[in-house]
């Protein structure tokens, strides 16, 4: 088993430090008899947000990781983000680890855009330097935490960890604080067709759903009845229930093969009706065996149709 790496599986929290203690008036007095370049106001705010691992950098020498889980981004959520970075500022700062020329964000591209749109020139980072194993694993722990990815996005955030990284699930699962279990269903979904798993990223079907439709082999009818999950609004137990009279259609067509059955014998008994003149039964077994009932009301009408069955063997 590979090793844990310290922080991760613990959250994005316990990868960035507490705010140290305010300085004593010893470091203050130590600051301010440095050279002359240092005892600025200036100088010491920096030299100070250095000592607590945080700087500020131009926006412009920030970019984000291409090989970030998440995708999407909300325009109106990151709108309302901007408008409130406009009024206080980046309250939490980036992780970013350093590039050739400029600073990769490991976590906190949404703020990254945000302040852009809020016309920002510097924001506060976080300088950390992570294997790319690692830099996937916290983009995805923080994503996970703030519920930010949506299912498919997840799902190919284990695959990645699992075939590029070379972890085992539950591996995998130990690093985002999920159970196996959850790992495995994720990953599942990446078993349907890209025309469902874009239906499951724009909430036209849910992930119970989906699961639900890989009981289908065929691709096509999955998104057949993908479409007719979301256009008659079924509920995932109504789905299984579809999915499972599709699996078994013989059970299906039994209760129609009893009703052509029935309509033969009606018609037998109204054709006996008429020939005997009397109530007639036909009560069918199985295998093609059963009984007919000739109903009598006197001893001169049994006489009658004891007569009537006799002639019909004379004749």
């Amino acid at each position: 088993m590979a090793p844990r790496r310290n922080g991760l599986g613990k959250g994005i929290d316990s990868l960035i430090p507490p705010t140290p203690k305010k300085r004593t008036e010893t470091e203050k007095t130590v600051v301010k008899t440095a050279p002359k370049e240092e005892t600025t106001a200036n100088t010491e705010k920096k030299e100070e947000a250095v000592i607590n691992g945080e700087q500020k950098v131009k926006i412009t020498l920030v970019e984000p990781n291409r090989e970030q889980p998440r995708k999407d981004f909300d325009e109106d959520s990151l709108l309302e983000l901007a408008d409130s970075i406009k009024q206080y500022g980046v309250l939490q700062p980036l992780l970013v680890t350093k590039k050739d020329d400029y600073y990769e964000i490991i976590a906190g591209e949404r703020r990254w855009r945000a302040a852009k749109l809020a016309g920002v020139k510097e924001v506060p980072v976080i300088i950390k330097d992570y294997t790319n194993q690692e830099i996937v694993e916290i983009s995805l722990i923080e994503n996970i935490q703030r519920e930010n990815l949506n299912p498919i996005e997840e799902a190919m955030a284990y695959k990645r960890l699992l075939e590029e990284f070379s972890l085992k699930q539950d591996e995998v699962a130990e690093r985002v604080s999920k159970s196996r279990t959850a790992v495995t269903n994720s990953m599942r979904l990446l078993k349907l067709g890209d025309r469902i798993q874009q239906m499951i990223v724009d909430d036209m079907i849910s992930t119970g759903h989906a699961r639900a439709l890989l009981a289908i082999d065929d691709d096509e009818q999955r998104f057949i009845l993908a479409n007719k999950i979301f256009d008659e609004k079924l509920s995932v137990r109504e789905t299984e229930k579809l999915i499972k009279s599709i699996k078994n259609p013989k059970k299906q067509a039994a209760k129609p093969k009893q009703e052509t059955d029935q309509f033969i014998y009606d018609n037998l008994i109204e054709k006996m009706k008429g020939a005997i003149g009397t109530k007639v039964n036909i009560a069918p077994k199985t295998k093609g065996k059963g009984k007919i009932e000739i109903e009598y009301y006197s001893e001169e009408e049994l006489e009658r149709i004891f007569d009537l069955i006799m002639s019909t063997q004379e004749a």
